[in-house]
């Protein structure tokens, strides 16, 4: 069942998504040669208390960190460590935040120091298959547009979409009805998009095989691609409006 919010809790969500995309830019101030991700996760946790809200992350289904912290050929799920961050490395954040009962949720794929060319490509065309996903949704439109044109676009360009792990509802709960694939995969379209529906679309797009592998099990563990090559990362929270989508984490 999809749950619209109150005007009032789409308005903490505002705020919630305001605090989410501070806290990606503490994150992406800190993704330099040196520093460890627990050392990004405790700055980011310190900016979202500050801010007199609550990781969204901390605690849920155990997990036990701020940050979703993913190098690599780590798709989403990564945990922070004491692994110093290297020249040419990509570092996927994946952060959400809580106020008044509502989360917004949102992830960033930053380069650390000098990257490869495919690299940096694979980073901004999973950025622009967020954004083309959302070009053309309204209030009305079907689910499955957005995934179809995620598809069509990492394609194009020599990229793979992942199809284990999904975009969600969002709102009360952090992870809610419906799943929001970021490929043509659904059987029908999907249903319609509903005017002040919340959702988090979250590209997460393959420099090689789309296929993934789970270390640690499906439920808790960190997703790596299959043939060990890179993956990046990009999400926002949105509201659907009767003329097109609202975005709250930017």
């Amino acid at each position: 069942m999809i749950k619209i919010l109150s005007p009032k809790k789409l308005n903490d969500m505002r705020k919630a998504g305001k605090i989410v995309a501070e806290a990606l830019l503490v994150a992406e101030k800190m993704a330099k040669v040196g520093v460890t991700t627990r050392e990004i996760d405790a700055a980011v946790e310190m900016h979202i208390l500050k801010q007199g809200a609550k990781p969204s992350f901390k605690g849920y289904q155990g997990f036990p960190y701020t940050i979703c912290a993913s190098i690599n050929e780590e798709v989403v799920h990564g945990r922070p460590s004491d692994r110093k961050l290297e020249e040419g490395d990509i570092l996927s954040i994946d952060v959400g935040a809580v106020i008044n009962g509502v989360h917004a949720d949102a992830a960033r794929t930053f380069p650390v120091g000098k990257i490869s060319k495919n690299a940096q490509k694979l980073i901004d065309v999973t950025k622009e298959c967020f954004f083309k996903s959302i070009e053309n949704i309204k209030a009305g439109s079907k689910l499955n547009e957005i995934g179809k044109a995620c598809q069509k676009h990492a394609e194009l360009n020599g990229f793979s979409v992942v199809r284990q792990m999904v975009g969600h509802g969002i709102g009360e709960k952090l992870h809610m009805e419906p799943h929001v694939l970021n490929y043509d995969g659904y059987k029908g379209n999907g249903g319609t998009l509903l005017e002040g529906q919340t959702l988090a679309i979250e590209p997460m797009i393959n420099e090689g095989t789309w296929q993934v592998e789970f270390r640690g099990g499906q439920n808790v563990s960190v997703v790596v691609t299959a043939d060990g090559k890179l993956s990046a990362h990009y999400e926002n929270t949105v509201v659907i409006t009767k003329d097109g989508v609202e975005v709250l984490t930017i």
